[in-house]
């Protein structure tokens, strides 16, 4: 038999077959067109070189020169088309790379031309080329072609190559095998016939990895559909072939050099493969892993991932954030598997998981210990549990005991873990859909990825409600401490009083100013305790507030302290939008940290002006004074003060505040051993009227 023969016989028939399933499903697509094109002259050249080989003639040699070139024609029309959306940006490099083609294009024009006219004057023997000029035409177009195909490669996206790597290798390696042909050829003046002949295998082994590469890339035209039994059968009689071809080869060793014992070796050898191979065949848990093996890598995904991960994204979405996240969760991942029901597991404090949220399933409140067997099964593997499978065979689950409400609950179908950073988060329980279904893996890695989607969100609203929880804390720990600062402030006011009664209890002038500030200390007791429960500061009612009188105010409650406060105002009234009584408190405040900052002997100043439509007040003391690098870093921070633990550093940042508030500023000028001026600007309403 020649075997040349059979080579390119068995091109033709993969080339004419891989022509018919472009063909059928072929959807007018110009790169589909091309790539048909590129396939059927392909094949008639296949057919050209098998009859030449057959009936050498000149009809045979012409037809064989012609489609010899029509083929490097076809693919590089193909690559072109690939090559050119990579190249529409760059420079002058990738301007010249996506001229390769052209040129590869007028090349072989030229190359055709050249060979038909030669074919038609001289008495031509297709084997051994004495012509020099088309041998180097011919290593020309396969040098252009490796370049194109290394183009390709480079400039592929890397999330891209996994569609198009078997098409490069495919006919990369015919380019290589052409060049090494001819290169060769080149060389000796003529064309080794067995290289010539191997063409035909080589050019056979191609169309495999086109046909992948075909299925891959739906933009080329088809939609190539084998079916998975016929795939999985195939599989499994070809690899039957293979391991009955090397068993016997094994088996011919056996007995060659078994001497004596060789026919009795030889017999145990084949009955032990073939009980091997009778063993591997009726492995289920094989021709699981080879269905799935083949549904990876050689058929179209089952879903549209953009889509299902646009709708994921819409459902977790749809909610504003809260509780609800919880049941949009479930609902993302139900919709998957078109599950109407689910409910939601998680991890609490104890570490045990539990049952958060439903929807339309029956609630288990059950909590599931974390050393459950479900939970050490989740731990141990990411498999999703099918309750109907785990019925009918419960060793695919190894040693897995499921919890009684499982049993419980017939409408539980899928326990799908959820994880996040390693750890597993929790898991969902998915109710049957309406109509029954099957779930294979693409189902399943769906499904997981939902699941680890939907954790990103669960435990963001945890870390959302968790820090609510702590700016709540956050806020009533800074109440109460502004709280106590007014309350030390009321009774340093009953102090004073209760230090004076000794000595003016019989003065009714005194005894009624004791009773108005202890009226005015009550008042602001039960005002801070009614804020205190509600848990936030209220404002007061803001009226016209005379700064004058208020300031002269705050003079009568501080004169009692030392050193008693002196007010110069070169104005008669000044008015504000505000708080009395918190407008009140504050300038007390200040007023009395001078007080506490300077010597009995020393003097605290208090001034009111007038500057450019701005009420302007200042508090100046000489006492102790502040170093630049407190007032920058620490003065207005909260809890940060001087008085070590007679202070809660409150008050001026109260008072910044509060200033800050009815739209003024509060400057400090301080220098150490000489004294302090708090500077408060606030706008005077007097311009306004």
């Amino acid at each position: 038999m020649n075997f040349g023969l059979l080579g390119y016989l068995l091109s033709t028939l993969f080339y004419l077959l891989f022509a018919l399933l472009l063909a059928s499903s072929w959807r007018g697509r110009i790169q589909g067109g091309v790539l048909l094109s590129a396939v059927v002259v392909t094949a008639l050249w296949s057919l050209s070189t098998l009859l030449l080989i057959y009936a050498e003639s000149s009809l045979t040699i012409a037809a064989y020169y012609f489609f010899e070139v029509a083929k490097n024609i076809c693919w590089f029309v193909f690559l072109y088309q690939l090559l050119t959306p990579l190249m529409r940006e760059g420079g002058e490099e990738r301007k010249l790379i996506q001229r390769i083609p052209i040129v590869a294009f007028l090349l072989s024009m030229l190359l055709l031309l050249i060979e038909l006219v030669l074919s038609s004057q001289l008495d031509f023997i297709p084997i051994t080329y004495s012509i020099e000029l088309q041998l180097v035409g011919h290593l020309g177009l396969a040098i252009a072609g490796l370049i194109i195909v290394e183009q390709l490669f480079r400039n592929t996206r890397m999330d891209r190559r996994w569609a198009v790597k078997y098409l490069y290798l495919g006919i990369g390696a015919s380019y290589a095998y052409d060049f090494f042909l001819y290169a060769d050829a080149l060389l000796f003046k003529e064309i080794e016939y067995e290289l010539w002949v191997a063409r035909g295998y080589i050019s056979m082994l191609v169309v495999p990895m086109l046909t992948i590469s075909a299925a891959r890339n739906p933009s080329w035209s088809p939609e190539i559909y084998i079916s998975r039994q016929v795939a999985f059968h195939s599989t499994a009689i070809f690899g039957t072939g293979i391991y009955l071809f090397v068993m016997s080869v094994a088996g011919y060793y056996i007995r060659i050099y078994g001497g004596d014992w060789g026919t009795m070796a030889q017999v145990v050898f084949f009955f032990s493969a073939l009980i091997m191979l009778v063993v591997i065949l009726f492995s289920a848990n094989l021709r699981s892993r080879l269905k799935v093996f083949l549904s990876k890598h050689f058929f179209s995904y089952k879903y549209d991932y953009r889509e299902e991960w646009l709708k994921i994204i819409q459902t977790l979405a749809e909610e504003a954030g809260g509780e609800r996240i919880r049941g949009q969760a479930i609902k993302a991942v139900a919709d998957i598997v078109e599950s109407g029901s689910g409910a939601l597991w998680i991890q609490n404090d104890g570490g045990d998981y539990q049952c958060v949220r439903c929807l339309d399933m029956h609630p288990v409140n059950q909590p599931l210990k974390q050393d459950s067997s479900l939970i050490k099964f989740f731990l141990k593997s990411d498999w999703i549990v099918n309750t109907d499978e785990y019925r009918k065979e419960p060793d695919l689950y190894d040693d897995l005991m499921l919890p009684d409400w499982v049993d419980e609950h017939p409408e539980m179908w899928l326990l799908i873990p959820i994880r996040h950073q390693r750890k597993l988060y929790g898991f969902i329980v998915l109710g049957h859909p309406q109509s029954p279904r099957q779930i294979n893996w693409e189902d399943r890695d769906l499904l997981k990825t939902a699941c680890q989607q939907a954790a990103s969100y669960l435990v963001l609203l945890e870390a959302n409600e968790a820090l609510a929880q702590a700016q709540q804390f956050e806020a009533f720990n800074r109440l109460s401490a502004f709280v106590v600062h007014d309350l030390k402030n009321l009774i340093a006011q009953l102090e004073l009083v209760v230090m004076n009664a000794g000595k003016h209890k019989n003065n009714p002038a005194f005894m009624e100013d004791a009773i108005n500030t202890v009226e005015y200390a009550v008042q602001k007791m039960n005002r801070l305790l009614k804020q205190l429960r509600k848990g936030r500061f209220e404002a007061g009612d803001a009226r016209v507030v005379d700064l004058v009188d208020a300031l002269s105010e705050v003079m009568g409650e501080q004169s009692g302290f030392s050193p008693a406060p002196i007010l110069k105002s070169s104005v008669q009234s000044a008015k504000i939008i505000a708080d009395h009584d918190r407008f009140v408190s504050v300038i007390g405040h200040l007023i009395r940290n001078a007080q506490e900052a300077t010597a009995a002997d020393g003097h605290v100043t208090v001034s009111l002006e007038k500057v450019a439509g701005v009420a302007e007040i200042k508090i100046i003391d000489d006492g102790i004074g502040m170093d630049k690098t407190f007032i920058k870093e620490r003065l207005f921070r909260p809890f940060e003060t001087t008085k070590g633990n007679a202070g809660m550093g409150i008050g001026v940042y109260e008072s910044r505040e509060f200033v800050h508030s009815l739209g003024g500023q509060i400057r400090v000028e301080s220098e150490v051993g000489v004294g302090t001026t708090f500077t408060i600007e606030l706008p005077n309403m007097m311009d306004k009227e």
